[in-house]
C-alpha cells in the first residue's frame, strides 16, 4: 500500500552570506527603517504561514468559498509536506478560533497522550540510569493529535468537504515542491541532529529514505516529493478521522511500533480525543490577551505581561538595557512557575486563577532587581495548596479568524518514520519529567507539558490580532515582545515581527532541570553593543545565536473593515489576502 518518498535534484543556488556583510539593507520611505516590507492589507480574507505555497493554498480555499477554518486546515496539511521537519500529521495541534456567528472564542487542545498501558515503572526501567526521557526514539513518542484536531475543527466550523481541503497537498506531494532557503537550512541541520542521536533511535532507514535520500537533506531549489504522505492524506480524505486512528494507518502505526519498540498501540490511537477548552486571558493596558491553559505554556506569556504592566516600558526605550533586563527577569519568574505548575490538568490541579492574578504578579514583580540579574528563582506556592513548529493564521470575509499552531516537537520529532506513511512521529514524550512527585511526571494516558501556543488579542469586545511565534521556549518570550511592540511602542503588525528580539534560555524546565546560573541571554545582532555591555555588567551572560523564532499575524482593522497580515523576515513565509 505504501511506498517510499524521494526528491528530484535540480540546479540549486548556493550563496555565501559573508560576501554581503557590508552591503546593508535598502532604505524605506515610510514606516520603521528595520521593517522588511509593509503589512499586507486585504478586505475579503487573509492567510499567513511560514511557506508561500501553504499561504496560497489557504487563500485558494478562501476564494473557492471555504472559510478561515477550512483554509487553516488546508495550509497546515501542505506545511506537513513543504516544511516536514517542523510539523506534520505525526504531531500535535492547538488552536484558538474566533467564530463570527456566535461571537465567541473557542480553544482546541488536540495534543496526544502517552500509551495507556506502559507504566511509570516500565518507563523508569526502560530508561535505566537516565534521569530524563530522551527527545528522540521510541520512549519519546506520544499519540499524534493533529488529524483529530483537523476533524474537530472541521466538524464544528468547516464549510467545504475535507476531500477538497486536502486535495492540494495530495497533488503537491505527488508532483513535488521546491525547497526554499530557510527551510533548506533548517532541514539540513535537522538531518545532522538525527544522525547525532542515533543511539536513541531504534529505526532510522525509513527517515533517511523519506527525508534524506542519498544521505542528505534537499538543498535550496531542489524539488522534494513525498508520495507516501500523498497516500496517507488520500486515505484520510477518503476515510476521515477513523482512517488514521482506527483504520489502515492505525494498523501500520501499530505494526511499526511493535517492530521498533514504541510503546503505543492501535488501542491508544482509537482512544484519542481532542478537547474543546476555554482560553485564559489577562488584560494588558486595555487589550485582552488570550492563551490556552496547560498542558501548554501559553500562561507564561500572560504571567510575564502581568508583571510587566507595572513598568513604564515606553519610557525605558525599545530594546534598551533596562527594557531587556526587566523582560528577561520577568521571563525567569514566569518560567519558574511554568516548570513547577504547568502539566496535564487531568492529572494535576493547575492553579490558573492564582498564577494569573494581579496580586501574585505584584508579589513576583517585587523580586526583580533592576541592577542585577538573578542566577536562580523559585516558583511561587499558592497559600491554599500544599503541593521546530509551524504557526499559521487565517481570516475570512465573514469575520472568522483562526490562530493555529502545529508541531513535531524537535525537528522531525522522534526521528522515527512509520513504514510507508511519509511522516515522522513526534517526540513530545521528551517533555515529561521522571521525578515521580512532579506534576508533569510521566504516567500512562497522560499529556506531556507542551511548548506550542497560539495567541489571540481582543479590544473592546472585538477581535484585534491573531498571532504566534514559533520556536520552543522562544514562544512566550516572542509573544510578549510582539504585544509590547504593538501596544507600548505603536508598531504595525509587520514591524512588530521584524523588530530585533531577545531570547533567554536555561530557565528551570517542566522536565526537571533547575536553573542555578542565571541562564543565557541571546540578542539579535542589531541591538547595540553598549546595551550588551550594560546587560553583562548587571550579570547577564550574553551570547550570540541564530534562532529567534518565526512570526505570523493577522490584525483586524475594524474602522476600515480590512485585515492587515504579516509574515516576518526570519522565515520563508508569506502573508497574502484578496
Amino acid at each position: 500500500m505504501y511506498k517510499t518518498a524521494s526528491f528530484l535534484l535540480v540546479a540549486s543556488i548556493v550563496t555565501a552570506p559573508t560576501a554581503f556583510a557590508q552591503s546593508g539593507g535598502g532604505d524605506r520611505v515610510t514606516g520603521a527603517p528595520f521593517a522588511t516590507r509593509s503589512p499586507v492589507i486585504a478586505k475579503n480574507g487573509m492567510v499567513a504561514t511560514s511557506h508561500p505555497l501553504a499561504t496560497q493554498i489557504g487563500l485558494d480555499i478562501l476564494k473557492a468559498g471555504g472559510n478561515a477554518i477550512d483554509a487553516a486546515i488546508a495550509a497546515n496539511a501542505s506545511l506537513g509536506l513543504v516544511e516536514p521537519a517542523s510539523n506534520g500529521v505525526g504531531g500535535d495541534l492547538f488552536a484558538i478560533v474566533w467564530d463570527a456567528k456566535t461571537r465567541q472564542l473557542y480553544g482546541l487542545n488536540a495534543s496526544g497522550r502517552s500509551s495507556r498501558t506502559f507504566s511509570y515503572e516500565q518507563m523508569k526501567a526502560a530508561l535505566g540510569n537516565r534521569e530524563f526521557v530522551p527527545q528522540h526514539g521510541p520512549h519519546s513518542i506520544t499519540v499524534p493529535g493533529a488529524v483529530d484536531g483537523w476533524f474537530a475543527l472541521h466538524g464544528r466550523f468547516g464549510s467545504v468537504p475535507m476531500k477538497d481541503i486536502l486535495a492540494p497537498a495530495i497533488r503537491y506531494a505527488n508532483e513535488g515542491v521546491p525547497v526554499p532557503q530557510v527551510i533548506a537550512f533548517a532541514w539540513n541541520a535537522a538531518v545532522q541532529r538525527i544522525d547525532q542521536n542515533l543511539q536513541d533511535i531504534t529505526e532510522v532507514e525509513n527517515f533517511r529514505r523519506t527525508f534524506a535520500p542519498g544521505g542528505r537533506a534537499p538543498k535550496e531549489g531542489e524539488v522534494f516529493r513525498n508520495p507516501d504522505l500523498g497516500r496517507t492524506y488520500q486515505a484520510i480524505a477518503d476515510g476521515g478521522r477513523d482512517a488514521f486512528y482506527d483504520g489502515a494507518i492505525a494498523d501500520a502505526l501499530d505494526a511499526y511500533a511493535r517492530r521498533t519498540g514504541i510503546h503505543l498501540r492501535k488501542a491508544d490511537l482509537a482512544a484519542h480525543t481532542s478537547d474543546w477548552i476555554t482560553p485564559v486571558k489577562v488584560t494588558y493596558r486595555g487589550f485582552d490577551v488570550y492563551q490556552l491553559p496547560p498542558n501548554g505554556q501559553g500562561m507564561a506569556a500572560l504571567q510575564m505581561l502581568n508583571i510587566l504592566e507595572g513598568y513604564d516600558l515606553r519610557a525605558m526605550g525599545h530594546n534598551s538595557a533596562d527594557y531587556l533586563h526587566v523582560l528577561t527577569e520577568a521571563k525567569k519568574l514566569a518560567f519558574a512557575d511554568r516548570a513547577r505548575h504547568y502539566a496535564d490538568p487531568a492529572f494535576h490541579d493547575v492553579p490558573v486563577d492564582w498564577l494569573l492574578s494581579e496580586d501574585y504578579a505584584a508579589e513576583r514583580r517585587r523580586l526583580i532587581d533592576m541592577k542585577k540579574a538573578q542566577p536562580r528563582v523559585d516558583a511561587g506556592a499558592p497559600a491554599m495548596r500544599r503541593s521546530d513548529t509551524v504557526y499559521l493564521t487565517a481570516a475570512d470575509r465573514h469575520g472568522n479568524i483562526v490562530s493555529l499552531i502545529q508541531s513535531n516537537f524537535l525537528d522531525f520529532g522522534s526521528g522515527q518514520v512509520p513504514d510507508g506513511l511519509g511522516f515522522a512521529l513526534q517526540g513530545r514524550g521528551g517533555g515529561f519529567s521522571m521525578k515521580h512527585d512532579h506534576p508533569n511526571a510521566y504516567a500512562p494516558g497522560k499529556r506531556p507539558f507542551h511548548t506550542i501556543i497560539p495567541a489571540f488579542m481582543m479590544k473592546d469586545g472585538e477581535p484585534f490580532m491573531s498571532f504566534g511565534v514559533m520556536g520552543g521556549a522562544v514562544q512566550p518570550q516572542g509573544h510578549v515582545q510582539v504585544i509590547l511592540n504593538v501596544v507600548d511602542f505603536g508598531m504595525n503588525v509587520q514591524e512588530a515581527g521584524d523588530a530585533a528580539r531577545f531570547t533567554h534560555s536555561g530557565s528551570s524546565e517542566p522536565s526537571g532541570q533547575v536553573m542555578i546560573d542565571g541562564g543565557t541571554l541571546a540578542l539579535e545582532s542589531t541591538i547595540p553593543q553598549h546595551v550588551r555591555k550594560e546587560l553583562e555588567r548587571r550579570g547577564h551572560r550574553v551570547i550570540y545565536q541564530d534562532f529567534f523564532g518565526g512570526y505570523q499575524a493577522i490584525q483586524w482593522d475594524r474602522a476600515n473593515g480590512v485585515y492587515h497580515g504579516a509574515s516576518e523576515m526570519r522565515k520563508d513565509g508569506q502573508a497574502a489576502g484578496y
